[in-house]
């Protein structure tokens, strides 16, 4: 039976990557995108569905679980992968707006929450039901501690704390679903060359869906409520 994947901001970048990757394994991955016209240029170049899913907006999120249960019955894969950046000019926390945590955390941390919860009596449909949370080594709190980390400089505190709290998200619903076949993971796609970054990162958008992809296909061995990049596991 073909698996149903949805990805959320799947127009551009990383989520687009991840469904170009997703299909490629025989997935029918949905392009999930909030702004209509990008979403289903995107989706009509890959040759996949496209539904319309603002991550900020729970009926937005509920017309969306609507829509897959009317033309599939069910969701098998659910990528959050829909994030913006805010203000990584504010490296000094002290000097932060209060504003753009609030705004990073409307579409990073709740936008989660709110699709999550409205994908999730789909998920609980499919006989292995994988979500992925795209996080970020930023959100480490072990490495921002660490003084001789590479990523103890960037302090960008809206973006950082957003992908810290996301993931603790991640365990506590890998807690809430352990005895059901849903697993619930975090991914760091790495410095990717985005336009969340203005195209600085090192990486490719392909190199960094990789490991999106790889947990989005676990099989029932597979790890939950842990914290991955291509390498392996990373401290919390």
């Amino acid at each position: 039976m073909t698996k149903i994947a949805l990805i959320t901001g799947a127009n551009k970048g990383i989520g687009y990557e991840i469904a170009r990757l997703l299909a490629e394994q025989g997935v029918t991955a949905i392009v999930g995108a909030r702004d209509e016209e990008r979403g289903r240029a995107a989706a009509e170049r890959l040759g996949l569905p496209y539904v319309r899913v603002d991550v900020t907006d729970a009926d937005s999120a509920a017309a969306a679980a609507k829509w897959i249960e009317q033309e599939y019955g069910t969701l098998d894969i659910l990528v959050n992968n829909a994030g913006i950046a805010g203000g990584l000019d504010q490296v000094v926390p002290s000097t932060a707006s209060a504003q753009a945590l609030r705004d990073v955390y409307e579409t990073n941390v709740f936008g989660v929450v709110t699709v999550t919860n409205a994908m999730l009596p789909l998920l609980r449909r499919s006989p292995a039901g994988r979500i992925v949370n795209m996080s970020s080594e930023l959100g480490s709190l072990t490495m921002a501690a660490d003084p001789d980390s590479p990523f103890a400089e960037a302090t960008f505190l809206a973006y950082n704390s957003s992908k810290s709290a996301l993931n603790m998200i991640t365990v506590l619903y890998a807690r809430e679903l352990k005895d059901t076949p849903i697993k619930v993971n975090a991914a760091n796609p790495g410095y990717c060359a985005t336009d969340l970054n203005a195209h600085s990162g090192f990486r490719t958008a392909e190199q960094g869906a990789a490991i999106a992809v790889r947990l989005a296909t676990l099989d029932e061995s597979g790890p939950t409520g842990a914290y991955m990049e291509d390498a392996g596991v990373i401290p919390w």
